[in-house]
């Protein structure tokens, strides 16, 4: 296979990937003020920037096993400051004309430490093509290393501009 480079988020797998991309700064960017954070956990509002992906596609049109690999450049929640940054992969599972899905595994590389996120994102493809603005999503924290060891929670994702997210960290207490 042989890799298509792509400067913009501006195919589904992009988005998705972005998805799960998300580095933290655990006290810069903690939200107290949300409902989430009330019930004692800790919150953790990110803005996501693709900054690298390329894409590996099984044939000529979206398929099966295509493969997306991807880095995101992190900054707080006023995205003002550079916190982190992501990298992770994304397989396509399901190719249909309108739907898709695809499988995500990201990598948060944070301050204090790591965090993985894992999860499904569905509705990736209209026509055949990259659904655009891509869908929002939620995937699983299912672990982490240093301040992050033993995490669990969720990772909410929305898309916000061309090649930007916002992702809502919910650690579990």
């Amino acid at each position: 296979m042989r890799p298509i480079r792509a400067a913009c988020l501006g195919t589904a797998t992009a988005l998705v990937t972005l998805l799960t991309c998300t580095p933290i700064v655990a006290t810069a960017a903690t939200d107290t003020d949300s409902a989430q954070a009330k019930d004692g956990n800790r919150v953790i509002t990110l803005i996501g920037h693709l900054a690298q992906q390329s894409r590996f596609p099984v044939g000529d049109k979206a398929a099966q096993g295509d493969r997306t690999v991807f880095r995101s450049i992190l900054s707080d929640k006023d995205d003002k400051k550079q916190v982190g940054e992501t990298n992770g992969t994304c397989t396509t599972t399901l190719a249909e004309e309108d739907g898709g899905a695809e499988e995500c595994v990201v990598t948060y590389n944070l301050p204090g430490g790591q965090l993985t996120v894992q999860g499904m994102v569905f509705g990736i493809l209209t026509d055949g093509l990259p659904t655009i603005p891509p869908p929002s999503f939620d995937n699983a924290i299912t672990g982490g290393t240093g301040e992050f060891d033993r995490a669990r929670g969720s990772v909410h994702a929305e898309t916000i501009g061309s090649g930007t997210r916002r992702f809502t960290i919910d650690l579990a207490n």
